[in-house]
């Protein structure tokens, strides 16, 4: 089973963008390539990842 998780853009670096899981909103960032992100976010955006993709929430 596959669960849905939250992430806040926290900043975009070029090709790269860091995550943080609304939940944990103090915890570890995430970085992830911008190719498999919408090409729409920009930071401070909201993200749903869920069955290995990420779109807008």
């Amino acid at each position: 089973m596959f669960e849905t998780v939250y992430y806040t853009v926290k900043s975009i670096d070029g090709d790269y963008a860091n995550l943080v899981k609304e939940d944990e909103p103090d915890g570890d960032e995430k970085l992830v390539a911008r190719a498999l992100l919408p090409s729409e976010i920009s930071e401070g955006c909201r993200l749903k990842y869920e069955m290995l993709q990420y779109e807008m929430a």
